[in-house]
């Protein structure tokens, strides 16, 4: 792979082009960053296992008729995807109160949502990504009322499924972030990754809060044992795809 083949580099992925235009090929990184980039590390193994985790999630999904950017994985830490033109926001769905929610609202940590709380950020690392209401989606023009309204259906439906598949993994989907972009054709896929970088993942068979983390949680608030988190998330997804294949 030629240096030339670059076209991005972003905090978990190096994306680069191929000989069709409509396919690129992502290359999961082990580096780490919590709080905006404000924190950087390495997670030894990440790139491999996030690539492992998504590749999989992304095949459960397209199952079931989740339209996703993922094509294949050629090698244990690259993943073949459509081109997109990624929407700007990040749809986060929120199950248990955690992180950001429990600061901005005063909510305990763990407080078992009512129901899905699905919230919109502006992919901007300038500006912190910040929350937005839809009037403020409109006003940037970000996506029309009907894209978002898609967003959270989508994004809601991705939810049960996931919710369901970790709970056959004896894990607890806290929380998770989405990122969608369109196709040549104008169609709605969901991109980027799904992994213990992008959703709060605890093991059910552990009581304490702080041992039961399975995900970046562990690297940002310097937990340890970051990539044993990481590692049980994808043994328990691998052998869940096994059991039923």
């Amino acid at each position: 792979m030629l240096a030339a083949d670059l076209l991005y580099e972003g905090k978990a992925k190096k994306i680069y082009r191929t000989d069709v235009p409509s396919v690129l090929l992502a290359v999961y990184k082990d580096d780490a960053t919590a709080f905006n980039a404000q924190k950087r590390g390495e997670i030894v193994g990440k790139g491999k296992m996030n690539c492992a985790i998504a590749a999989h999630l992304f095949r459960q999904l397209g199952a079931v008729g989740i339209p996703t950017h993922f094509i294949d994985q050629p090698a244990p830490d690259q993943m073949r995807v459509k081109a997109v033109t990624i929407i700007p926001l990040e749809v986060v769905v929120r199950n248990i109160a955690a992180g950001s929610l429990c600061q901005q609202t005063g909510l305990k940590l763990g407080t078992v949502l009512k129901q899905p709380l699905v919230d919109f950020y502006y992919k901007d690392d300038a500006l912190g990504d910040p929350l937005l209401t839809r009037d403020r989606i409109a006003l940037l023009e970000l996506a029309t009322e009907a894209e978002v309204a898609q967003l959270q259906h989508m994004a809601l439906k991705i939810n049960t499924i996931l919710s369901d598949f970790f709970q056959q993994c004896e894990i607890t989907l806290v929380d998770f972030k989405l990122e969608f972009g369109w196709d040549t054709h104008h169609q709605l896929l969901l991109a980027d990754e799904i992994s213990p970088d992008t959703c709060r993942l605890w093991n059910q068979a552990e009581a304490d809060p702080d041992r039961r983390i399975l995900d970046k949680d562990r690297f940002r608030h310097d937990l340890g044992d970051v990539e044993a988190g990481y590692a049980q998330v994808m043994a328990r997804v691998l052998a869940q795809a096994r059991s039923h294949p």
